[in-house]
């Protein structure tokens, strides 16, 4: 396989490359926390750069369910127009347009002034910063069945939109992956002890997505290698969860790792793993692979095309790209015509690993907003000032999402 080869899915359809935007969470919302004009032109400049497949940030279930108070919410069709030019936006240049659909689980900001749910009422361990997160409400069984029929709703809509697939989020410490991890979920109903039982949730809200879309529309489900906490979500344990899906109609499994509380995805592990630079994943998804019947995609530090190279050389289907086309979109376009670029932000070294990961997370989100502007993006910026901007958009986007829970409350 190379990196500009087609590949075809399990439904049928192609995607034209092995190069796939990966989500990053643009908190870009606007004032009905719906896809806003700038989210419109980031996507533009995305659509412009030759990515086979486009990614989504994450868009939300649930309006009282947000990773950030910024976020894009499809729970009804309401804002549905404004979807509608989204997909026409992002399917430009040929490329698949996916929406990856979330549930924040236990990591909901506490300022945003909802009860976070979860399988168990584990509290966030943050070290300092776990004050910022509430103790979440254990789950009730009917809690359970809203959420599959909310995943179910909002692929549905995805579909309507003019999306062509959704990816289901199952990693990165939300709330399936909260249900996958005995950590997190000390159950000990049909939903939790036994591994089977904590990926319930996951497969039943497989099965309810695959139900009400056509065949020709793409399920993915993005998944944790680990969770890379002692106790927690293994490697093992991903590969029974993908032979499970094997016969579920899933047309890939991207594979990721980490949580906010072990944020393996940018590097880094609790448990002191070393990993690798680039490709943090690939050791995974061969060992995955040799189970899974769908494609695999592995996402994480990704941004040289020699090592794009090499992953999809190794048998990988696809190679997922976050933080380099933040900086540059263009560049699977400039890879195509055999240019070596490789973007890159420079290393934080904050001896406090929760600020640095939070500082890592707006340096990307610097740049993010850079684009939406039809601006340059700046690697080079200070972290402490991205970080500093950063909390303050926050602040005011949390304020314009609390009017708004206030006015649909109303």
């Amino acid at each position: 396989m190379n990196l500009f080869d087609p590949l075809i899915l399990p439904n049928g359809s192609t995607i034209n490359n092995r190069i796939a935007k990966a989500a990053m969470e643009e908190n870009m919302a606007d004032a009905d926390q719906a896809p806003s004009a700038d989210l419109l032109r980031l996507y533009q400049a995305w659509a412009d750069g030759g990515a086979g497949l486009i990614i989504t940030g994450n868009v939300m279930v649930d309006g009282r369910a947000m990773t950030g108070p910024g976020g894009v919410v499809l729970q009804d069709e309401q804002q549905l127009a404004k979807f509608k030019r989204w997909a026409q936006v992002g399917r430009a240049g040929g490329a698949q347009f996916w929406l990856q659909i979330n549930h924040p689980g236990r990591q909901m900001q506490a300022n945003l002034g909802q009860q976070t749910w979860a399988p168990s009422a584990v509290a966030m361990d943050l070290g300092t910063l776990s004050k910022h997160f509430s103790r979440p409400q254990a789950m009730t069984a009917e809690m359970i069945a809203e959420v599959i029929q909310r995943f179910a709703r909002t692929a549905r809509l995805g579909e309507q939109a003019g999306f062509t697939g959704v990816e289901i989020h199952a990693a990165h410490g939300y709330l399936l992956s909260q249900f996958l991890s005995p950590l997190s979920n000390q159950r000990t109903d049909a939903w939790g002890g036994s591994l089977e039982n904590r990926a319930r949730l996951l497969l039943d809200i497989v099965k309810a997505v695959r139900a009400v879309v056509s065949r020709e529309f793409a399920v993915a489900v993005k998944l944790n290698s680990a969770d890379f906490q002692r106790g927690g979500f293994t490697a093992d344990d991903a590969k029974q969860v993908v032979e499970w899906l094997n016969d579920l109609g899933v047309d890939l499994v991207e594979l990721s790792g980490g949580s906010y509380e072990a944020p393996a995805m940018q590097g880094d592990a609790r448990d002191g793993r070393t990993l690798a630079r680039e490709a943090y994943f690939v050791e995974f998804a061969h060992d995955i692979q040799t189970v899974a019947r769908m494609p695999v995609m592995v996402t994480g530090g990704i941004r040289r095309r020699p090592v794009a190279e090499s992953v999809v050389h190794s048998g990988v289907d696809m190679v997922g790209i976050g933080t380099a086309l933040a900086i540059d979109p263009q560049l699977p376009r400039a890879w195509l015509e055999g240019k070596d670029t490789a973007p890159e932000l420079p290393p934080i070294t904050w001896k406090n690993k929760a600020f640095a990961s939070l500082a890592n997370m707006a340096l990307v989100k610097f740049q993010l907003r850079k684009l939406s502007q039809r601006k340059q993006p700046d690697p080079g910026v200070s972290p402490l000032r991205a970080l500093i901007e950063q909390q303050l958009a926050n602040a005011l986007r949390t304020r314009q999402y609390r009017r708004w829970i206030a006015k649909r409350s109303a």
